[in-house]
């Protein structure tokens, strides 16, 4: 008889099912900073809230402004982010790229399937 699925099972399928989409070609991996920064960025799009580069940088969990610029860099490098023009040509608009859309489109997919493969 199989033991009844808990709900730490559902994320541990999910855990699984993201790690296998690491596996495929698309873009480059962040580092622990970089997934935290991202994070927050989607979230503020998710609100629908203009998230300058300012606005980043007043946010002490990511550290100083100058590790805040390598990282924003990198990850636009990677593909991941934008920086978007805005009124004033000084400041620029943060947002995700589509292909990071696209990717959070794939981790929704892996969680609605990890509660799909707990639950038979």
């Amino acid at each position: 008889m199989d033991k009844p699925a808990r709900p730490a099972d559902i994320y541990l399928r999910f855990l699984q099912l993201a790690n296998a989409l690491r596996g495929l070609p698309s873009l480059s991996s962040l580092d622990p900073l970089e997934d935290r920064i991202l994070a927050f960025i989607a979230q503020a799009g998710q609100e629908q809230q203009r998230l300058s580069v300012r606005d980043l940088m007043a946010q002490s969990e990511f550290g100083s402004p100058a590790m805040l610029h390598t990282r924003l860099k990198s990850m636009r490098e990677k593909g991941w982010i934008v920086l978007a023009d805005t009124d004033d040509p000084r400041r620029k608009q943060v947002e995700l790229s589509q292909a990071a859309w696209l990717h959070f489109d794939k981790l929704s997919k892996c969680l609605v399937q990890a509660a799909k493969d707990i639950e038979k």
